[in-house]
């Protein structure tokens, strides 16, 4: 059937269904800033400063000077002002470049300065924002605990009530940045009786008393993003920073969540990037039985495999930034955010093995990026919801 007249005579439907990601000549002027920034500071130096694993303290000047600090924080607030789509598509370079710190900007940016944009009041906005963006001030997040992944059911933290203050007691776990953070995105429950419904989110300064921070977690991949625990004892926050309102944090949660796995997908396509592009210049460099590996089939297939789940999992991303970007904070993104997050992270950790295979023994060495390719994806299919939980919410959604 030509489906050419119905275009014609329906153009408006035509374009509904055409999607153009083509970057801006703004978005694609970021991205490029970003793009040399990570290949000429970031790529060389990765794999020696991410061994080391701590926080690159030094590169948060580096980070403020580009705009990822906040991105799409307003001028007004001391940002600048860019879109969503120009953030995933510098996102994706910084990951590719150096994974730990895609995921520092990620947590900076999606999980601390997004619900404040988004659900804080006029007064926190022009508190906490501008410290964010502008001053160069690390934010963290502070969701999961030793009962509490992806079910925010089994948080255990409370906030009690207590005159012009509220009292949180509890621990966090997983808590990115949290050694160096100058504040914190805080979930407690503020009324257990009615279980998640009953969490509420507060933004604390991380110099309040009451705040201690745990030995930091050794993990197989990230290293340079450190992960701690915190640990909240008769921690005195003020009334004044409360986040959305009461008993509004499971919403704010998902809010943000949704973000998150937007952020994931860039990431996780950047790593597969990374990927492919070392795997493409090893296998014409490598040569075997007399010619570059490059010429047998065997290695052909993968690559091209690689190629075509990368650029599946791009526009997905970008699908769902596109809508982020475009409809702001007035509609759902969990279908196209799950899908985006779940294929684009497993792509990634097929690329990620690939990639290894390529190299063959020396893949296997950390004198060579793919053995950190390969640690670094590995994540991606874990944080911010688990695959498993991914493949829920999209069956959940469809049958809608």
């Amino acid at each position: 059937m030509d489906l050419a007249p119905w275009a014609l005579n329906l153009p408006g439907l035509w374009q509904a269904w055409r999607m153009d990601f083509s970057l801006t000549a703004r978005q694609a002027a970021f991205r490029q800033k970003v793009q040399e920034f990570a290949a000429n500071e970031l790529e060389p130096a990765a794999g020696a400063q991410d061994r080391n694993g701590r926080f690159p303290l030094g590169l948060v000047d580096e980070l403020a000077r580009l705009g990822l600090m906040g991105t799409f924080v307003p001028e007004e607030h001391g940002g600048p002002g860019e879109d969503y789509v120009s953030y995933v598509a510098a996102l994706e370079e910084l990951s590719k470049a150096w994974a730990s710190l895609g995921a520092i900007v990620s947590v900076q940016n999606s999980m601390v300065c997004y619900p404040i944009l988004r659900f804080g009041d006029e007064s926190q906005q022009r508190k906490f924002l501008p410290r964010l963006a502008r001053d160069k001030h690390i934010g963290c997040y502070a969701f999961a605990e030793p009962s509490a992944g992806s079910d925010a059911g089994g948080i255990q933290t409370t906030a009690i009530a207590d005159a012009d203050a509220f009292v949180l007691n509890g621990q966090k776990l997983f808590v990115t940045s949290g050694r160096v953070a100058h504040l914190a995105i805080v979930y407690a429950l503020t009324d257990p009786a009615r279980g998640r419904e009953g969490l509420s989110a507060f933004i604390v300064d991380k110099d309040t008393a009451g705040i201690a921070v745990g030995e930091r977690q050794e993990k197989l991949g990230l290293h340079a993003a450190e992960t701690v625990s915190l640990t909240f004892s008769d921690c005195r926050v003020p009334k004044a920073n409360l986040l959305g309102g009461l008993n509004r944090g499971f919403e704010i949660a998902r809010a943000v969540v949704e973000s998150g796995r937007i952020d994931i997908a860039a990431q996780a396509v950047g790593i597969a990037q990374a990927c492919l592009d070392k795997s493409v210049a090893h296998a014409k460099e490598r040569r075997q039985f007399g010619r570059p590996i490059a010429e047998f089939e065997a290695i052909q297939w993968m690559l091209a495999d690689m190629s075509t789940e990368i650029e599946a999992s791009r526009l997905l991303m970008y699908r769902a930034a596109a809508r982020r970007a475009r409809h702001q904070h007035d509609a759902p993104l969990t279908l196209q955010s799950s899908m985006a997050k779940l294929y684009a992270s497993e792509a990634a950790n097929r690329a990620a093995y690939s990639a290894v295979q390529v190299f063959g023994g020396h893949g296997y060495l950390q004198e060579f990026p793919v053995e950190r390719y390969f640690r670094d994806a590995r994540a991606m299919t874990l944080y911010e919801e688990t695959s498993e939980i991914e493949r829920l919410v999209i069956e959940h959604e469809l049958a809608k």
